[in-house]
């Protein structure tokens, strides 16, 4: 099998991860419930792993690292918990529904959205920003990269453009944070969005949102926190005050195995590595007729993925073949970001996602497989 479909989730991950999950299953409990051993050893791995995601982004202060089940609910938590009806928040065409669905909520209940459009290869232009503000602009809400196509966004100047005009700037990064340079105090960063499952290497269930300094998120639930059970309202300091339940110790355990891979090997060797094979196989895909390629391969900011359909084809029956009869693992679909594939003139297409792991043999194999499906 060759696994394409990292933008989805990291299917191929460091075996410390693996070795960290089982170890953890056999020595820790519930963190904050108890000061035995297992619950003691369960706080220091979730602490640890909240220090290792506060370097990574940039974040001074790891009680502001909140931990979730994925980016979802930290984009959901952190527009529900900043966003009031008459507000206005500046948006964009490459958003994953995580952000839309949200936004379109708080749109029906009084907030105002504008939604920057992207051009025919999923590119925005930052003077929209510009024009799309108003008085009551409260945020940006915006992704890193497309999921679609891998294009990125320039988080430095869209963080200076907030900071000029005192905006919120809550940053998606489910398709970055591992993969692209991320730093919340130089980018301005208000809140950053995470999953752990993609780039970080991390489980399934494990993710979070990132708060500077001085940004108050309400939170999207409350009940159990391990502290303070007498009051009447939910914990208001960070990390409990949006971190209700019980943490998936288990899962941050892993993460922070993750973690400790990405440090070891670097998030600019992993991007180089990752880089490299997306254009080996978008330069080996390029030559053969009827392929079409879409995203901007000219941008300064990218991930490793690469968007593309075969003329007259559907994408999902393309994507079944390849992984019937050639063994490659892709995404075919609209990839729940409907205004990039309504930008884009497309509703379905076959995405090819490149991970660390990946190897260049892998990459030819699936150029020639693409190949032989386009007729060559």
């Amino acid at each position: 099998m060759i696994y394409f479909d990292a933008a989805a989730t990291s299917f191929l991950k460091p075996n410390e991860v693996r070795e960290a999950m089982s170890q953890a299953f056999d020595t820790m409990s519930s963190v904050g419930r108890g000061a035995y051993r297992p619950a003691l050893e369960a706080g220091r791995t979730v602490l640890h792993c909240r220090e290792q995601i506060a370097a990574l982004f940039g974040l001074h202060d790891p009680s502001r690292v909140c931990f979730m089940h994925n980016a979802t609910e930290a984009l959901n938590t952190a527009i529900f918990g900043l966003i009031d009806p008459g507000d206005h928040v500046i948006t964009t065409a490459l958003e994953h529904n995580s952000v839309l669905r949200p936004l379109y909520y708080m749109e029906e209940s009084g907030a105002q959205l504008t939604v920057l459009p992207a051009d025919e290869k999923g590119q925005i232009r930052f003077a929209d920003f510009e024009a799309a503000l108003r008085p009551n602009t409260r945020a940006v809400v915006c992704t890193h990269a497309s999921n679609v196509t891998g294009n990125g966004l320039d988080l430095q100047r869209i963080g200076t453009f907030c900071r000029k005009h005192d905006l919120l700037f809550i940053v998606d990064a489910a398709q970055s944070a591992g993969t692209l340079e991320i730093n919340m105090e130089k980018q301005r960063i208000s809140v950053l969005c995470f999953t752990g499952h993609k780039g970080l290497f991390g489980p399934q269930g494990t993710g979070g949102l990132c708060v500077a300094s001085g940004v108050s998120i309400r939170p999207l639930k409350v009940g159990g926190s391990g502290i303070q059970s007498f009051d009447r309202y939910h914990p208001f300091q960070y990390p409990e005050a949006l971190e209700a339940g019980t943490l998936n110790v288990l899962g941050l355990a892993g993460l922070s195995a993750g973690l400790d891979f990405i440090n070891k090997v670097g998030v600019s060797t992993i991007h180089a590595q990752e880089d490299m094979l997306a254009r080996r196989f978008y330069a080996g895909i390029s030559q053969c007729p009827n392929v079409v390629i879409y995203g901007d391969w000219e941008a300064p900011i990218r991930t490793a993925t690469v968007a593309m359909n075969l003329e007259g084809e559907d994408a999902g029956a393309v994507a079944d073949v390849l992984a019937e009869d050639y063994g490659i693992c892709t995404r075919a679909g609209a990839h729940c970001a409907p205004r990039m594939h309504d930008a884009l003139g497309t509703d379905s297409l076959v995405r090819f996602s490149f991970s660390y792991f990946n190897t260049t043999e892998e990459v030819d194999t699936a150029i020639r497989a693409v190949c032989e499906l386009a007729g060559v």
